[in-house]
């Protein structure tokens, strides 16, 4: 997916949503926002970004520890609830964001930042793991809404 591609989408509907009321277009925002966070929910249960790609493994268990349970596990399973993944729209715009300190855990993971693992513990390179973004079937999502929305 390219920038012409969102650019594409948003120079069609932006005349349709110009024409409708603001309460009217907050009511699409909202609907577009939980459609759209569905989605990356459904990539991070898959453990993929937006551009389908599969995310890095989680780092080689330490040979000496019993632990490492949690390793086999999905990664992010509380951070894509929507306790965490909240919507954040308007009359103008529709979004998702991680809030509090989840948002920083998020932050680290999907830029690939340099974090350290606890409060007194080591730093790691922790590599780029995009946890939002936009598909080509996100904007398909979103042009059906818009246009289901419009037709009475």
């Amino acid at each position: 997916m390219t920038t012409n591609d969102i650019e594409t989408l948003s120079g069609w509907m932006e005349p349709l949503l110009r024409k409708m009321e603001p309460a009217e277009r907050r009511k699409l925002m909202k609907l577009v926002s939980r459609d759209l966070r569905k989605a990356n929910q459904e990539r991070m249960k898959q453990q993929q970004g937006p551009d389908g790609d599969k995310w890095a493994p989680r780092k080689p268990q330490n040979l000496r520890s019993k632990k490492g349970a949690i390793r086999k596990k999905a990664m992010f399973t509380k951070l894509r609830t929507a306790k965490y993944l909240k919507i954040r729209t308007d009359s103008e715009s529709a979004g998702l964001a991680f809030t509090g300190l989840s948002g920083r855990i998020a932050a680290i993971h999907h830029y690939g930042l340099r974090a350290k693992v606890d409060k007194n513990g080591p730093v790691y390179d922790y590599p780029a793991r995009r946890l939002l973004g936009f598909s080509r079937n996100d904007l398909e999502l979103i042009a059906d809404r818009v246009l289901e929305h419009i037709e009475p």
